[in-house]
């Protein structure tokens, strides 16, 4: 299952602490467009049918089932830059060097 950073957390409760957002939005990942490698992410204010849904520490991450299939064993990271842009990542847990 994909866990989250702390940093990722803390950005994922920032970014959802809207008051005009619902209690339980969170971030959801899909996959790309047209098949792509790439991801999309958004503010999403619940869960879709069939999410899995990862929360941790009040952060709420919706994943659809191509995507959390593929996310296992990962971990999403958050930066914020000097200028307030967000960046995630993810990284791979299962890769040598890394305890499972």
């Amino acid at each position: 299952m994909l866990t989250l950073t702390s940093d990722a957390v803390q950005v994922i409760r920032t970014v959802t602490a809207d008051p005009q957002l619902p209690p339980e939005s969170g971030i959801r990942i899909q996959s790309g467009v047209n098949g792509s490698d790439t991801l999309q992410l958004s503010v999403a204010p619940a869960p879709e049918d069939g999410d899995q849904v990862v929360e941790e520490e009040g952060a709420r991450v919706y994943l659809e089932p191509t995507t959390a299939a593929m996310l296992d064993d990962m971990t999403l990271d958050a930066k914020v830059d000097p200028k307030g842009d967000v960046a995630f990542t993810l990284a791979d847990n299962t890769a040598p060097g890394t305890e499972a």
